[in-house]
């Protein structure tokens, strides 16, 4: 065969699939239209999941140690449920619906795996109420909590129409996120491809049962039997007085250059799976992990601010009654302070920000003019070309809803005192809007997202100063609409490659999304009311609140102090938006003079945004994260492919629902019952003691103030 017939053959081939690997690998490229896919089980499951899912994790929200129910849970226990309800529910029909349609297909179960998780995380808009209680003592109606937290959860929805046409049909946009539920939905339902291999060897699914069942069990240890192998920060053991070393070696209160743990949840909890992301995006992370983040000498605050005594700011002391910035009270009682770590973090969000314009302008401006063009049918892709047989969504739908979630949303901030005026809200929800498209590109094709929730508290905090209510309004809208935006992107593309009928996903999503909401504000309301102490330091059952105390803290720096105070005019930090700006253009200059260079790997939006979880992340959480996805996604994918072609992403699936379902069973049989007294003696010994009983664990600062000296 000459090489021109191997070439013709190969382009053929990928006619009828995808021309990416990881696609293929993952993905089917098949379809029939006649599976049943939203039915009474789908409706009965999904909800109930929902419901499950999002109340849960709403209570666990708040609780630290906190345990979270990721989407694997109810993908994996959904799918014995959907066999045993094909197996006894009675084949009958009640009102013309069918009690059991058959075999439990495979889109009933993305459907339910959608619904389940389309709400499952606690709303944003929760902590405005939880902040609005814990440090502003406003305690408003039901009817206020529910528009605001519905309006925040689905306005965003209503980008489903813009963002279709640049996010889930062209076939670059490949969501590696989605690929690893793909792979786990194909190997729970048997589904054989072309794609997959044709490896020899175990089974993917006995492949996904053993990896899944040594995960479950190995949790065990790192999560609950010898914790040092999680918090493995072998210098401190060594020097465990020291003040310094703690400082850079130690896991608990420092900068985590020990980098070595045995926990997939360590490695996996901030920046997601590594075995999903490609390698060269996750050595851009790694880069713009090094250069900042070595260049830090200052503690590690993670939550709190400070005044001049080096205790926490007193935010009552800079109020009005009206909860309304008091210039005077603050020039008597102190400035506001934070770590160089925190405000580094602010500026490198910064720069990620104007970085993310540049770049999508340079590198994909003809992409969107092209896809702007492109009808769905036109895409060079099987997948897409299987989906245009199936009734799209109209437009007139998303603008209902927009105009619904856009009333609901004035109404809560209209008819509650909050100060925040109509035109502000249309400021937050353009920010969002012209945002979703560069930056739902970047996650698409690196699998990282970048957040706007610097930038919107940036420009509130200017334009709305010492107004905190306001300004976290505005910041959860101008954020989360476009979050939310590409959550239902990214469920889209999941819908895209599975074959679903994105009217029956449009709907699924909408109907789980209130009802995850509604369900997390009763939990909310519950608990504060009924749990004492809820949010204090010293809650006796862990109830601290800790990201309504990084969330409370924001809304000190931008809402109360406000940036005109804080980042004065020509404040170094603000140089980031100029750096950001002119960072992409410097790799695509480069590559026009050296064009097959490693620069076409560079991507500077990444590059900045990747640490922008630093604070809390450490090194402990990059440095591991990059190692493994350099093994599997650069050695193993160059030199076996057939290999990571078969195993990769179901290995992702397993070792992420093995981790999610040992965590539940760790903590609801032995460390929630009996208040935690279950197997007191081995919680003592030194596995699970040398991490906490030494100057790491107990946050020992390197520097104290003497009593009555300040700083400032």
């Amino acid at each position: 065969m000459t090489s021109f017939e191997i070439r013709s053959r190969a382009t053929h081939e990928l006619d009828y699939d995808s021309p990416y690997p990881e696609v293929r690998a993952a993905v089917a490229n098949t379809d029939d239209p006649s599976i049943p896919a939203m039915t009474l089980r789908t409706w009965v499951l999904g909800l109930a999941w929902a419901i499950i899912t999002s109340g849960l994790n709403q209570f666990m929200f708040y609780r630290y140690p906190s345990v979270t129910i990721s989407s694997f849970v109810p993908q994996l226990l959904s799918f014995p449920m959907g066999k045993l309800w094909a197996r006894y529910m009675p084949r009958k029909r009640v009102f013309g619906v069918s009690l059991n349609p058959g075999p439990f297909s495979m889109k009933e179960h993305v459907l339910i795996t959608i619904m389940a998780s389309v709400g499952a995380q606690s709303a944003y808009a929760t902590d405005i109420i939880a902040v609005q209680r814990v440090y502003y003592h406003q305690i408003y109606s039901f009817s206020y909590q529910w528009f605001l937290v519905v309006s925040t959860q689905l306005i965003g929805f209503s980008a489903g129409g813009i963002v279709r046409r640049f996010l889930v049909s062209p076939p670059s946009m490949i969501w590696p996120s989605s690929l690893v539920t793909c792979a786990l939905f194909n190997t729970l339902h048997s589904q054989q491809y072309a794609g997959a291999g044709q490896l020899g060897g175990l089974s993917r699914e006995r492949f996904f049962l053993y990896a899944f069942l040594s995960a479950f069990v190995w949790c065990f240890f790192p999560g609950y039997i010898f914790q040092a192998l999680s918090y493995f920060s072998w210098v401190t053991w060594i020097w465990p007085d020291d003040a310094a070393i703690a400082q850079l070696f130690g896991y608990v209160h420092g900068m985590g250059m020990s980098i070595i743990t045995f926990d997939w949840a360590q490695i996996a909890r901030y920046i997601g799976s590594p075995l999903a992301t490609p390698w060269w995006a996750a050595a851009n992370v790694l880069m713009g992990f090094v250069i900042f983040y070595f260049h830090e000498r200052a503690g590690f605050t993670l939550h709190a601010v400070y005044d001049n005594t080096a205790r926490q700011y007193n935010v009552t002391r800079v109020l009005t009654d009206n909860v309304v910035f008091d210039e005077e009270a603050y020039d008597a009682y102190s400035p506001l302070f934070m770590s160089t770590c925190f405000a580094v973090s602010y500026g490198l969000s910064f720069a990620t920000i104007t970085a993310t314009l540049t770049h999508t302008f340079l590198y994909f401006r003809k992409q969107i003019m092209m896809q702007a063009r492109r009808s769905l049918g036109e895409q060079p892709d099987i997948h897409a070309r299987l989906m245009s047989l199936y009734p799209q969504v109209p437009d007139w739908w998303y603008l209902v809803l927009f105009s619904a979630m856009f009333a609901l949303g004035v109404v809560s901030f209209e008819v509650w005192p909050t100060h925040l005026p109509v035109w502000a809200f249309v400021v937050a929800l353009l920010i969002a809007f012209t945002y979703v498209i560069p930056c739902g590109m970047i996650q698409a094709i690196t699998n990282q997202q970048v957040g706007l929730n610097v930038i919107t508290e940036l420009i509130v905090g200017y334009a709305l100063p010492g107004r905190p209510i306001a300004m976290m309004m505005f910041k959860t809208w101008g954020y989360i609409t476009m979050t939310q935006a590409l959550t239902f992107a990214a469920d889209f593309k999941l819908g895209h490659y599975m074959k679903i009928p994105p009217r029956k996903m449009f709907w699924c999503q909408i109907v789980a999304a209130m009802v995850a909401a509604t369900t997390q504000l009763g939990v909310q309301s519950w608990m504060f009311s009924n749990i004492p102490d809820m949010c204090s330091k010293d809650q006796k059952d862990g109830f601290t609140c800790p990201y309504t105390e990084v969330f409370g803290t924001a809304s000190i720096i931008w809402g109360v102090v406000g940036p005109a105070l804080q980042f004065s005019s020509g404040h170094p930090l603000l140089y980031f938006f100029i750096v950001g700006a002119i960072a992409p253009a410097i790799p695509w200059l480069l590559m026009k003079r050296w064009p097959h260079s490693f620069l076409r790997y560079v991507n500077s939006p990444v590059f900045f945004n990747g640490t922008y979880l630093i604070p809390p992340a450490t090194a402990l959480d990059f440095v591991p994260w990059a190692l493994v996805s350099y093994i599997f996604q650069n050695i193993i994918r160059r030199h076996n492919f057939p290999w990571w072609a078969k195993y990769n992403y179901v290995l992702s699936a397993a070792l992420d629902s093995g981790l999610a379902v040992s965590v539940l069973v760790i903590f609801f049989t032995l460390q929630y019952p009996m208040n935690g007294t279950i197997g007191m003696g081995l919680q003592q010994w030194w596995g699970n003691t040398v991490f906490k009983n030494n100057d790491d664990g107990r946050g020992v600062p390197v520097r104290q103030l003497a009593t009555g000296q300040i700083f400032g």
